[in-house]
């Protein structure tokens, strides 16, 4: 039985930021041309001007995707300095509202925008997305029943966005709210096989629901357009060092699920209700809330079962991956918190949430160790 390549590409949205107002700025047509200049196909627009979204190369290791990534904001950095701008990563601005936003003049947001009217507009949020190379198609469907359970988890760590338009939300991932009121979105139910799912694809399509499988965006689904599962759950990655950390979780739980499978065992697949109302408590309550131990049938704190994800369930791949110092950062993220985390605390402390957005423009930019 040949392994999947286990091959890591990651795509993150970054705001546009003014640096002396703090608020987003809408001018992502005005710097797509140099962008692309530089860095061709890995800077993209989407839907609203204030946004600019890269994609990584293929790349087979964590620290592949570090060098790339490190390299992409880097150049965006430069890019959007030369334009008088600033990056931030966060999953929603602390307080610029959807309403001031532009939207991309082009046609596949156009699209979009009529399709989904007011919720389109109001989708002013960041992610990041980390697709794992799975060329068998029967054995991605099965790792996407079963990594679904782990998807809470992984967001908890990544949480970047406690505040809307001006409001201390409550929550640590108001981002995941924003965009459940999508259709097509949420954990996915349990597939039998890749033909369950080409079914419902096809059946959306024949009923002009959807052009194609790309519309489908759920936390985790098969990427329409490459041999990938894709991990749409978490709220951009404030810091390189938390968004390779993400990226190698997602990689060691898809090669963990390979193990089990080359070796005819496997991890029980829990219902999507159950795995719905952890997700809850993630985008709640983020790492200081519980979450629950379906076998257990109880709630153990949210860091306890992550420590748990990494220490028990992953631990005996990472060597193999080469990918244990940047999982094992999560550690040091249950110990400091998330960037939701920090961010509440410098709202707390300073009741600016001017100074949030340069929290955010100074972390998103630790680790790139130079000018561009």
């Amino acid at each position: 039985m040949k392994g999947p390549s286990l091959t890591i590409g990651i795509e993150e949205e970054y705001q546009l930021i003014d640096p002396e107002t703090r608020e987003l700025r809408s001018y992502i047509t005005q710097i797509l041309e140099e962008g692309r200049r530089i860095l061709r196909e890995q800077v993209k627009p989407e839907l609203h001007q204030s946004i600019v979204e890269v994609g990584t190369t293929v790349c087979r290791t964590p620290a592949e995707a570090r060098a790339d990534l490190v390299r992409l904001r880097r150049e965006i950095c430069g890019l959007a300095r030369r334009n008088g701008l600033a990056i931030a990563a966060a999953g929603t601005h602390p307080f610029s509202s959807w309403m001031d936003q532009e939207t991309t003049p082009q046609d596949r947001y156009a699209g979009v925008k009529e399709d989904m009217q007011e919720l389109a507009q109001r989708l002013l949020i960041f992610g990041t997305h980390v697709h794992i190379g799975i060329e068998d198609r029967e054995f991605l469907i099965d790792a996407m029943n079963v990594a679904r359970y782990l998807l809470p988890h992984v967001l908890c760590l990544s949480t970047s966005s406690p505040f809307w338009m001006g409001r201390v939300t409550g929550l640590k991932s108001y981002r995941s709210i924003v965009f459940r009121n999508f259709p097509r979105t949420g954990v996915p139910r349990v597939f039998d096989s890749w033909a369950d799912y080409t079914y419902l694809v096809d059946t959306l399509v024949r009923s002009r629901s959807i052009p194609d499988g790309t519309k489908i965006w759920w936390d985790v689904r098969p990427n329409w357009q490459y041999p990938t599962l894709e991990f749409r759950i978490c709220d951009v990655c404030t810091r390189v060092d938390e968004a390779i950390c993400v990226a190698a979780l997602f990689q060691a739980i898809v090669a963990k699920l390979w193990k089990l499978r080359r070796d005819n065992m496997t991890f029980r697949v829990y219902p999507h209700d159950l795995i719905e109302e952890n997700k809850w408590r993630a985008v709640r309550y983020g790492l200081d809330g519980n979450l629950i131990d379906f076998g257990k049938q109880e709630e153990l704190p949210a860091r306890d079962l992550i420590r748990e994800l990494i220490d028990w369930f992953i631990d005996d791949v990472l060597d193999e991956l080469g990918s244990r110092a940047d999982v094992t950062y999560a550690h040091r993220i249950l110990e400091e918190g998330s960037s939701a985390d920090r961010q509440l605390a410098t709202f707390k402390r300073t009741g600016s949430f001017q100074a949030v957005v340069d929290q955010l423009i100074r972390e998103t930019q630790e680790g790139l160790d130079g000018e561009a």
